[in-house]
């Protein structure tokens, strides 16, 4: 779904003309506050029946512009308040200070956002919004969830619900408080974090939920701070969360942990004695086929095993591609850091995977492996070597990343098929599992 304002900037000169022309002065400055014109995708409110709408968003991706939208949404109507519409709002922030700086009063905010002949009046001492035509908007404080005992809405609006010190508590708080109306709703914008209030929200049935990313509203953001952030944070724990508005958690028992995948990152390859190029190619070659997971690593081996380590260097997996393509991008991703060779597993297509590899290079160096265990039991070494500090990673495997952190003692908790992750193990195992147990100290060799 487009927005109206996506839809006239994408069209010629002459069609955005004769639109604007075609609108009277009324409208021309009404347009402004036509939020249904202007929203982005995950910033108009889901449809069916719902009682939490849940927006995750990165830092910067339009969710306070939403909020205090929907707020109006809400409350807009005739003198006096119209049927179905909100009378009383709650607006709680993590403090008052925040709740009114910028739910209220900020850029984003139900101020900037109403246009003049329906916006609120602001009364500080009650810490209230009274709309002209009755409603009222009440703001609190996530540091005293015992404030909102005793009031009553028909809806609400929270921001920042996953930094709150004290969120479970306030939200059960203000869930006694929704018992007006037919159907108090609720609506959440706030960048995830793994917090329990907010991943226990997530799970219900009566929660809806949209998401978008830093780079869904950069057109409304400075071009150096998305340049900054890129920089900076892209392709990290950090940068997953706060830029792109993924919900970083960990699975029960899972074998990687992401705040050690985010200790073990470098800013650039070190010096490496090996570099192979892992394949995990798909069954099949259509458009519903799972991912070829490609991965790239090497391996600084410098005395015995127990001194070796490695890096992981890049993730080149592609999506429901044909044998041709992947094949082309694993021989690619071999010519990039002039790996020594290809590992592929072969359980699945036999000597066609070899077939199709040198359709593509006929010279192409291969290394056949045959999985004899299932994924978590191949995994578990090769998470051990990451609990030794042992293998670092470079920047933008977030991907990757989330297969990893999914695999669990107990399976794969992940969707799909953990491509990605079968590759990173067949590459490591080739690196460093496989060679230790042949590894012999200098002084037995010379015997």
């Amino acid at each position: 779904m487009r927005s109206g304002a996506a839809w006239l900037a994408s069209e010629p000169p002459d069609v955005q003309h004769a639109f604007l022309d075609g609108l009277t002065t009324e409208q021309v400055l009404a347009l402004p506050f036509i939020f249904e014109f202007w929203a982005l995708e995950h910033q108009v409110p889901p449809g069916g029946v719902w009682r939490s709408w849940v927006i995750l968003g990165g830092r910067g991706a339009g969710k306070t512009r939403a909020g205090a939208e929907w707020v109006r949404g809400q409350v807009e109507g005739a003198m006096p308040l119209d049927p179905g519409k909100c009378a009383r709002i709650a607006i709680v922030g993590e403090t008052l200070d925040q709740a009114r700086e910028v739910m209220v009063f900020g850029d984003s905010g139900i101020l900037a956002c109403s246009p003049p002949d329906r916006r609120p009046r602001w009364h500080g001492g009650r810490r209230m919004l009274i709309w002209p035509n009755g409603a009222t908007a009440q703001i609190f404080s996530a540091h005293e969830p015992e404030t909102l005992r005793g009031p009553q809405f028909d809806a609400a609006w929270v921001d920042e619900l996953a930094k709150w010190r004290r969120g479970q508590e306030t939200w059960d708080m203000l869930q006694f408080a929704l018992r007006l109306g037919e159907r108090p709703q609720v609506c959440v914008t706030t960048t995830p974090r793994n917090v329990g209030v907010l991943k226990d929200l997530l799970t219900r049935e009566s929660t809806v939920m949209t998401h978008a990313p830093t780079d869904a509203n950069a057109a409304n953001l400075a071009d150096s701070f998305m340049v900054e952030m890129r920089a900076r944070y892209a392709g990290t724990r950090l940068g997953r969360q706060e830029l792109e508005g993924v919900l970083m958690e960990d699975a029960e028992g899972a074998l990687w942990a992401r705040q050690r995948l985010e200790d073990a990152r470098l800013p650039e390859a070190p010096a490496l004695d090996r570099i192979v190029v892992a394949v995990d190619p798909p069954v099949s070659g259509h458009a519903g086929s799972d991912e070829c997971g490609i991965v790239v690593a090497g391996v600084r081996a410098q005395g015995g095993p127990q001194h070796w380590s490695a890096c992981v260097l890049e993730d080149a997996s592609i999506g429901a591609a044909s044998p041709h393509d992947w094949a082309r991008a694993a021989i690619a991703a071999r010519d990039r850091w002039g790996a020594d060779c290809i590992v592929a597993e072969v359980n699945q297509g036999g000597d066609l995977v070899e077939a199709v590899l040198r359709q593509v290079d006929p010279l192409v160096r291969l290394r056949k492996v045959h999985a004899t265990r299932n994924k978590q039991a191949r995994a578990e070494p090769v998470a051990a070597l990451y609990e030794q500090d042992r293998v670092n990673h470079l920047r933008g495997f977030g991907l990757l990343e989330d297969q990893m952190c999914a695999m669990t003692t107990g399976g794969y908790e992940g969707t799909g098929s953990p491509d990605r992750l079968d590759a990173l193990v067949w590459a490591l195992t080739e690196l460093m599992i496989e060679p230790a147990t042949k590894w012999r100290h200098p002084a037995v060799r010379a015997l």
